[in-house]
């Protein structure tokens, strides 16, 4: 697991370190029943307060995407990647309606948002 903090960036560091597991999960870097790092481990590996880590932990478990078993630690939950996937499909769609949304504000065409997204998806094609 690689996680990359930035103390400058205006979320908070818990939820940096919980979407960047979340997006492991679902890219499958993190695979069903994978053993995660210790709250301490994880802490000392980022530098960050045990506190951090373990409010992570603890909305990754209340989200469903890891379990913890006592005594033994944390664990990808092994669970249905379509439905987690889909979650995050219907989180793109809010922020395409959104981008749809504020192009409308200022008179931005639906072909020039179009032509938008194909440049932006360009270096991902």
């Amino acid at each position: 697991m690689h996680l990359i903090i930035s103390n400058n960036s205006e979320i908070p560091i818990y939820q940096q370190i919980k979407e960047q597991i979340k997006d492991e999960i679902l890219r499958g870097e993190l695979s069903d029943g994978e053993m995660l790092p210790s709250i301490r481990g994880l802490a000392n590996e980022i530098n960050v307060s045990v506190l951090t880590t373990k409010r992570a932990y603890d909305e990754l478990v209340a989200e469903g995407f890891i379990h913890a078993i006592q005594g033994k630690g944390f664990f990808v939950a092994v669970k249905n990647l379509d439905v987690l996937k889909e979650g995050k499909m219907k989180e793109i769609e809010e922020k395409l309606q959104e981008a749809i949304a504020l192009s409308d504000m200022i008179g931005l065409e639906g072909k020039e948002l179009m032509t938008m997204l194909e440049i932006l998806l360009e270096d991902k094609i």
